[in-house]
């Protein structure tokens, strides 16, 4: 019997070269992307690396120089005003009127967007990201988690096909960023696209597809297991015996590219497998160490893709 292969889902974002200047200083140096509608995708890098910004041209809120492409199916130079209509963005600092209620910023916003009936969209919108017990508290009373809630709320209450998020979970407890990713993976299972800038592994992955974002150039994209191949990397643990001599040994090793402290153990990179063994094998034999190998984690990855810079001509890091 034959299987029916599954389609494949429409592109939200299809761009090639983009780039966006400030005068002098190239923020995105020639970003080509592709997006699946319904993805959550992350945008990872240093600060000032143009993550931000390269989020910001995707969606229509900036010009770009140079580049072509569409975004929701519209023409990303001729179609910005459409799009920045079919997008929500939130922005990393709290935007909204803190004298203000819940149900009155909603009400606010709801006008901004001539929303009609907008008691009806901000009643739904109140149910729908589980607002409605805490409608006529004050925003400037909430605790951090809650902020992010309303401002998601205010993001997709006119329905958009498009989220940008702007590292929307900093300074957010564990449990607030829990439940916030839940919500985003809701709005994604509803065919929303998602953008989303964070410095946290977590979060990025739990994203579909992340890109690692530096001096404006993007370095490489894919899933996490796809990145993490990528890398080339391997990693050991060692666990017990004398844990300050082994880790200056392994920093002065050779075919050793990071080692990290993680509690009571060392986690061990490197690129050459064999001769990475051999020398974790034999610094641990000498410092009454235990050495076992592990999986390399996506911090590992992105660490590994800092140092070794640009992309080549083919899209892999040089």
């Amino acid at each position: 019997m034959k299987v029916a292969s599954t389609p494949a889902r429409e592109l939200a974002i299809d761009v090639h070269g983009i780039v966006k200047r400030f005068g002098d200083r190239v923020a995105v140096d020639g970003v080509s992307l592709r997006v699946e509608q319904g993805q959550i995708v992350a945008f990872l890098g240093p600060n000032g690396s143009g993550k931000t910004t390269t989020m910001r041209v995707l969606c229509g809120l900036l010009t770009p120089d140079a580049g072509e492409g569409r975004v929701l199916g519209m023409d990303l130079l001729r179609d910005t005003i459409r799009i920045r209509q079919e997008i929500g963005y939130m922005t990393q600092s709290f935007s909204l009127y803190e004298e203000l209620t819940i149900e009155e910023n909603l009400e606010f916003v709801a006008g901004l967007y001539r929303l009609h009936p907008a008691r009806e969209h901000v009643r739904r919108t109140l149910a729908d990201l589980g607002l409605t017990s805490r409608r006529n508290q004050l925003a400037g009373t909430l605790s951090g988690g809650w902020k992010q809630r309303l401002a998601l709320a205010a993001c997709v209450m006119h329905q958009p096909r498009l989220l940008v998020l702007d590292e929307p979970t900093a300074g957010v407890d564990p449990k607030a960023r829990r439940e916030f990713w839940q919500e985003l993976h809701a709005l994604s299972l509803a065919g929303i696209t998602v953008l989303v800038s964070t410095h946290y592994m977590d979060e990025a992955e739990r994203c579909h597809q992340i890109n690692y974002v530096s001096q404006g150039r993007l370095i490489v994209t894919g899933t996490v297991d796809e990145v993490i191949a990528r890398s080339g990397l391997v990693t050991w643990v060692l666990r017990g015996g004398r844990m300050d001599e082994a880790e200056r040994l392994l920093r002065a090793a050779p075919h050793v590219d990071q080692v990290a402290p993680f509690g009571a153990e060392l986690h061990v990179v490197g690129r050459d497998g064999p001769a990475l063994a051999r020398v974790v094998r034999q610094i641990a034999r000498d410092t009454d160490a235990q050495a076992e190998p592990s999986v390399t984690r996506l911090e590992d990855a992105f660490i590994h893709f800092i140092g070794r810079g640009a992309p080549d001509r083919n899209g892999e890091p040089a």
